[in-house]
């Protein structure tokens, strides 16, 4: 099983890449998603999924794990192909998918070619519980990243010897009025509102 394809990009076209991996070129199938992040002629990395058939040995291609999750997740339902899939994944994005199965949005599925009423009522009733994670990923990253700024700021505090609950809440306070903080940033701000 291929699971993954390292090399440089010998050809590109907006659903399919030809990725040179040391002489052999492998046809892979992508999303426009994918599409768009690759170069021609560059070295690029991509998650694969291959789908064998009795007359054909397919490899799709994703920028992201996350991508080929939701791939994996598409083709699961019956009724969507690895074709359908990849244009689902093509015209909306992971969030805007997820969003579409948790809220019953029947309509912005079947905006999807190929995708029918039936299918797209399938698709919800499959993959509701399966998406989540998909619909908050962006502000999934962000509260990580803000996770780890609050984190290392009450650790600086600490050796200072200012108690973590006392700086904890305003850190929550401070990180929710303004994201973007740095961890100095963060620590100031605790400072002047203890």
């Amino acid at each position: 099983m291929i699971y993954s394809l390292k090399g440089n990009i010998q050809e590109l076209n907006p659903t399919s890449v030809i990725i040179d991996v040391q002489g052999v070129g492998y046809y892979v199938g992508i999303s426009l998603q994918t599409s768009e992040k690759l170069q021609l002629g560059q070295p690029a990395f991509l998650n694969i999924q291959q789908i064998i058939r009795e007359d054909a040995h397919l490899l799709f291609g994703f920028n992201t794990i996350l991508e080929k999750e939701m791939f994996n997740l598409l083709i699961s339902v019956n009724g969507v192909g690895p074709v359908s899939a990849i244009i689902m994944l093509s015209s909306l994005s992971l969030e805007e998918i997820a969003s579409a199965i948790l809220s019953n949005n029947s309509a912005l599925l079947q905006k999807v070619k190929g995708i029918g009423t039936k299918t797209a009522e399938r698709i919800i009733v499959d993959l509701r519980d399966k998406v989540q994670k998909f619909k908050n990923s962006e502000e999934n990253i962000s509260a990580a990243v803000n996770n780890k700024v609050k984190e290392e700021a009450l650790s600086a505090l600490e050796v200072l010897g200012i108690a973590k609950k006392m700086s904890e809440k305003i850190a929550d306070r401070v990180l929710k009025q303004n994201p973007e903080l740095t961890v100095e940033n963060l620590v100031k701000q605790i400072l002047k509102n203890i």
